[in-house]
Formats: structure tokens, sequence, C-alpha cells
């Protein structure tokens, strides 16, 4: 194994590090790391961090509760960045966005034409409805009437969502569909399980 001193850090002592989503693969932020932050996140299997502004080590989620476990731990063919590959607790910026990279300066709809994180983000719009309740929200709605209501939509929709499939109409099965993973999002929130363990179960099987 490399020893970690063999990284080219810059005048500073610091390596970039990319945090990328080992289940969706999406890149969730990005900081710097000297040796001493980096030998914690190997020892520990969370992310650490060198925190510029501050001078001082960091371990992500340590006030929030979002932490980083860690999958592993690459380094490119020039050993000057690393790519740290995680599991999330939650989201990654502060901010509350599931990445930091919730914003962008160009977007060709020919090559993008949607967003690839919207499930997640979906997920967040719901955990924050529970969280903070709006006024005519048809999802507070749902975790205002408990379990039962939310199971009972959740088998409506997936009755609707075979019908469609059946039918051979592939409009109206993206419109079902949309429907039941919004009300099965609805349902993993009320009942706290993470779009994050969903992924790391997916994960598992497909190792297997």
């Amino acid at each position: 194994m490399i020893n970690i001193k063999e990284f080219k850090y810059d005048e500073n002592g610091l390596i970039p590090a990319i945090v990328q989503d080992a289940g969706t693969m999406a890149v969730l932020m990005m900081a710097y790391m000297n040796e001493d932050s980096l030998q914690k996140t190997l020892e520990t299997g969370t992310t650490w961090f060198f925190s510029r502004s501050r001078q001082a080590l960091w371990n992500k989620g340590e006030t929030s509760g979002n932490f980083q476990n860690v999958v592993s731990v690459e380094y490119d063919c020039d050993m000057d960045t690393l790519l740290v590959l995680v599991n999330p607790e939650g989201p990654s910026c502060h901010t509350g966005e599931y990445t930091c990279f919730y914003r962008n300066l160009m977007k060709n709809e020919k090559t993008s034409p949607y967003d690839k994180d919207m499930l997640f983000k979906l997920y967040e719009i719901v955990r924050e409805r529970q969280t903070n309740p709006l006024e005519g929200s048809y999802t507070n709605y749902l975790f205002d009437k408990g379990l039962d209501k939310i199971l009972k939509k959740v088998g409506e929709e997936s009755a609707e969502t075979i019908i469609a499939a059946k039918n051979n109409s592939k409009e109206e099965l993206i419109y079902e569909s949309s429907d039941l993973m919004y009300h099965l999002m609805v349902l993993l929130v009320n009942q706290g399980v993470t779009l994050e363990e969903i992924m790391h179960e997916l994960g598992k099987r497909h190792k297997k």
C-alpha cells in the first residue's frame, strides 16, 4: 500500500479531495485534506478534511450528523488529487442540499434533458415538509393522516402503474410511475428510511 507521504501536496501541505456518492455516483463536494486528515479518514472510516479558513481539521457530520462513511479512497495518475467514495448519511452541503453542486452555469438540454439528482431532491423536499409543515401542502396532509393513509396511496398508485403498463401506454406509465415514486418517497420519509440506505442495499446486491 502506498505511503500517504508520497502524495503530491501543494505548498501548504494540502491535496484536493473530491467526494462522490458510491451509490448514485453523484459528486457531493470538494474539500482539502492534509496528511493528518487523510490519516484520520483512513483510520475512522469517515471523512476528515482541513479547513483553510479555520486552519484546523474537521470531521464531516460532526455538528450536523451528516457523516460520510468511506467506501474507498482512490487517487489520480499524478498523485495530486483524491477521489473519496462514500455512503452519505444525509445532505453533504451545509445548505441542506444533497450535493454542493446543486447549481449550474450552463445546461445543454439536448444532452442533459433531466436532473439526475431529482429523486434525491424530491426526497429532501418531502423531508423538509415533514420538518417544517406548509399550510395547504398535500405532503403534509399525508403525514397528518398517518401511515395507513400513506400505505393506501402507495397501493393505489401501484395498481394504477400496473394498469398503465397493461394498457401499453408509455405516457400513462410515466405519469403513474411518477405518482408512485412520489408516494413511495413520502412513505420512506415517514418511516425514517433514507435513499442512501436504499442505494447501499442495491449496491450490496449488485456486488453479489
